[in-house]
């Protein structure tokens, strides 16, 4: 499963233990189910301002992180994915390609 935007890159940095928010780290990254599950347990349990002080949290994705890794965590167990790959590419990515290589 390819898993893009916020919330799988946040879990991304947060199964790595990064330091800072590392884009270039995160791009490719390969995150199991398992790793989800512990860290949205661990988000769960945390305060706001426990979220907030993480280094590669994006000062947005604070009050909304937690239920991402749930939804995250919930699709990978119903397509039964085992791992994530996680991409700093997205949508606007695909929309910016099919535009260019429109014929």
């Amino acid at each position: 499963m390819i898993a893009v935007a916020g919330t799988a890159t946040t879990v991304a940095a947060a199964a790595m233990g990064l330091s800072m928010y590392d884009r270039d780290t995160i791009h490719l990254s390969r995150i199991s189910a398992d790793a989800v599950a512990h860290i949205s347990e661990k988000f769960l349990l945390m305060s706001k301002a426990e979220r907030a002080a993480l280094p590669y949290m994006h000062e947005g994705r604070v009050d909304v992180i937690s239920s991402g890794m749930l939804v995250l965590h919930r699709v990978m167990l119903a397509t039964g994915s085992k791992e994530f790959v996680a991409s700093e590419h997205d949508i606007l990515d695909g929309i910016a390609w099919s535009q260019v290589t429109k014929r």
